[in-house]
């Protein structure tokens, strides 16, 4: 066959095909690389993690000097002086700067309801239930709004604005290089690591603070990413001439055996107290909001009461880091440590349970060290001969202490390792840290992080990513539109219309749509050739349904209480059936989620 004489000839473009693409802007372009590089190499996430570790270190660094700064305009303190260390502040500057102050945070607060505005997520929540999402707006203003409290006297630390801030960082980075559900959770996990080291000087306690408590788990694949960012956020911390939170002890002999039994003891006296303090936070909050005063007015009341409390002692005010370096350093009566104890854990509870914002991570390093002290002043005056060093309690104290309201057994100790440079005294603290924590979550289950969750409804016990259980939901696996039949048919009706092999199990629905049962169709062809009668007697699961908007943990419960192998799914408002699920499918499902939860914790 002779091909056509023209048929070699180049043929004339349409249009459409000599038109050239529009391209995307170069900005596009820049971020699409940019996101594709990120997750195909690990040392650019890397690179991603210093740089949000930078931020938060300027971040931090500004918070810091900014609450120096107003306690020395606000209290008229000499500069070298901290807040909880001075003798005594001016009756009129406590009660009006924590008036003020109160009505500031209380009046955002209202105005925050009034709007409907969601609470902010703090970077637990997010890494536990929204794959690291959150708002870099809510945590800025959580920063500003735990800046005032800090610096008008409440009894809170800026370690959770910190935390907050340094984590928003990390997940607006992810999520504006639409980064894996994964590498975002552990961009805000780097955040918080560089806000923390850099505040303490301490990289080991930063990058373990985010591995225990903003992960929730250990994994080779996070290691470099929070390293960098907690390394990179105390060496611009210290460039930038921050105020790092150190802490100063005198030299620690080593741990004799003697030691082994005291400590035991403290960590038994410090899993007491927290545990009732997280207990005491949770009615302090219900005792307020059943209260008639309207949010705006409720910290201004926590206000008047921490500044009458601060007339018996400026250590009530603040975070405590003057008044820790007070403590350990001045030989204070038995009585007055006690009392300087209980003021400040009345001050916090009250600070946050009226609507300060703030945390309780440097708060509860100085109440464990001062109830370390008190607990090894009484050792030493009952048993000399098996007391231990003073420091060793009081570090001890301090870390078992801190264990039980924030978590973390391996961020307090290198806390004190890092402080101290002391691996004898290290060891001894880790055994204690790790019986607390063990302690804590048997007899409580929960550090005052998860608590206060908990206290919002949500049933979290840390920051594990738990949040694809709510993702995986009944209406994105059940089967639509489902065979159904009006539960009025006669069986024989029924099995002519639904012969054997047209499926597994009818759905039934009464005169007026709702759901009412379903019908195994073998079962259906069995009766019709024994007796006559209606459908509806042999309805089964009649009592027992799914919604769309179920999770697959909640489904999964309902199918063992069942013991079914398929369940209707109906309309949560009308009752109509709207689709079936099976108990395999759902299980299969489920599994493939857990096991690719699993692999992204730990780098597989």
């Amino acid at each position: 066959m002779v091909p056509p004489a023209n048929a070699d000839k180049p043929r004339p473009a349409s249009p459409s095909q000599s038109a050239s693409k529009p391209q995307a802007p170069a900005s596009m372009r820049f971020a699409r690389g940019l996101r594709a590089l990120m997750r195909s190499n690990e040392l650019a996430l890397v690179a991603a993690a210093m740089l949000v570790g930078l931020v938060a270190a300027v971040c931090v660094t500004a918070m810091t000097e900014a609450a120096i700064f107003m306690h020395v305009l606000i209290f008229n303190l000499p500069f070298d002086v901290r807040l909880s260390a001075s003798d005594r502040v001016a009756p009129v500057a406590a009660f009006a700067a924590l008036t003020l102050g109160g009505l500031s945070v209380g009046l955002m607060e209202a105005w925050r309801i009034a709007r409907k505005i969601p609470a902010p997520v703090d970077p637990v929540e997010a890494n536990a239930l929204r794959g690291g999402r959150m708002s870099l707006r809510d945590s800025f203003v959580v920063g500003m709004q735990t800046l005032i409290s800090n610096s008008v006297g409440a009894s809170v630390g800026l370690e959770a604005g910190f935390a907050q801030i340094g984590s928003g960082l990390g997940s607006y980075l992810g999520q504006k290089l639409h980064l894996r559900r994964g590498d975002l959770r552990l961009l805000v996990g780097a955040g918080a690591a560089a806000a923390i080291g850099g505040v303490f000087g301490a990289p080991l306690t930063g990058a373990f603070y985010a591995f225990e408590i903003i992960l929730g788990a250990y994994a080779i694949s996070a290691a470099g990413p929070i390293f960098a960012a907690s390394i990179v956020g105390v060496i611009a911390t210290h460039v930038l001439g921050g105020a790092p939170y150190q802490i100063a002890t005198a030299p620690v002999g080593a741990m004799s055996p003697a030691a082994w039994p005291a400590l035991l003891g403290l960590t038994a006296c410090a899993v007491a107290l927290g545990v009732g303090a997280m207990r005491a936070a949770g009615a302090a909050e219900r005792a307020f909001e059943e209260t008639a005063v309207p949010v705006w007015g409720r910290p201004v009341i926590g206000g008047l009461a921490v500044a009458t409390l601060a007339m018996f002692t400026p250590q009530v005010l603040g975070a405590g880091h003057g008044a820790l370096a007070l403590n350990i350093s001045t030989n204070f009566p038995l009585a007055a440590l006690v009392a300087f104890l209980a003021l400040k854990l009345v001050a916090c509870l009250i600070s946050l349970a009226s609507g300060f914002r703030g945390g309780l991570f440097f708060a509860s390093l100085f109440m464990g060290a001062t109830l370390g002290k008190i607990y090894g002043m009484i050792v030493l005056a009952l048993f000399p001969a098996f007391a231990p060093d003073p420091t060793i309690c009081i570090l001890a104290g301090m870390a078992t202490f801190g264990v039980t309201i924030v978590g973390g057994p391996l961020t307090m100790s290198f806390l004190v390792l890092e402080n101290t440079a002391n691996f004898s005294v290290t060891a001894g603290v880790l055994a204690a840290s790790i019986a607390a924590s063990l302690a804590v979550r048997a007899a409580f289950g929960y550090s005052f992080s998860t608590w206060r969750l908990h206290l919002r409804g949500e049933n979290i016990r840390s920051a594990n990513d738990v949040g694809w259980i709510d993702d995986l939901k009944v209406g994105r696996l059940m089967r639509p539109d489902p065979p159904s039949a009006p539960d009025w048919l006669d069986i024989d009706d029924f099995c002519e219309r639904f012969p054997l092999g047209s499926g597994a199990c009818v759905v039934l629905t009464d005169d007026s749509g709702r759901y009412a049962g379903m019908v195994n169709l073998a079962e259906a062809h069995l009766h019709a050739r024994k007796s006559e009668g209606r459908v509806r007697a042999l309805a089964r699961q009649g009592g027992v349904w799914l919604t769309a908007d179920m999770n697959a943990k909640t489904a999964m419960a309902l199918f063992d209480r069942a013991e079914a192998d398929q369940l209707a799914v109906i309309d949560s408002v009308s009752g109509a059936p709207v689709g079936v699920l099976t108990e395999p499918y759902l299980a299969r499902s489920y599994a493939e989620k857990a096991d690719a939860a699993v692999r992204s914790a730990f780098g597989i």
